[in-house]
């Protein structure tokens, strides 16, 4: 069920992400969601799209080093305590989170869309179907 994220690698210069997105869009790529953390020297770009092997495909013909790794999507109601819930079973479940971000409600703006890097995302989705919480898969996100 997870959805497959790709990481790319961009130096920390002026225009990089512009060059980058401008390939994907260039190549019909679309984007669902997309996270920037910086370090010293370079950024990592995480982002959902709708086809995820054409776009490592797009991104390493034009030079980019990118990785796919598995997240978990999971669909949150658009109220207070919705993510809480979430994070709730996580932590019963003891599954450690490496990072989150949004994904664009899309069609549903009742519901909030969060992305999990999570420790063991089979576990995760597991206790989460268990919990009653739907989780995306990459059907989902090609239909957002």
């Amino acid at each position: 069920m997870s959805v497959k994220q790709i990481s790319i690698f961009l130096e920390n210069k002026a225009g990089r992400l512009d060059e980058m997105t401008a390939v994907l869009s260039a190549n019909n790529v679309n984007m669902r969601a997309v996270s920037l953390a910086e370090t010293d020297g370079f950024g990592i770009v995480r982002i959902i799209v709708d086809d995820p092997y054409a776009a490592t495909t797009v991104l390493k013909d034009a030079g980019y080093i990118n990785k796919l790794t598995s997240v978990v999507i999971v669909e949150v109601p658009n109220s207070p305590g919705g993510l809480n819930r979430v994070l709730k079973v996580f932590t019963e479940a003891q599954i450690n989170l490496e990072y989150i971000y949004a994904l664009s409600a899309g069609k549903k703006p009742e519901n909030a869309y969060m992305i999990f890097r999570v420790s063991d995302h089979k576990a995760a989705e597991a206790a989460l179907s268990h919990a009653g919480i739907k989780v995306l898969t990459q059907e989902d996100i090609a239909e957002l």
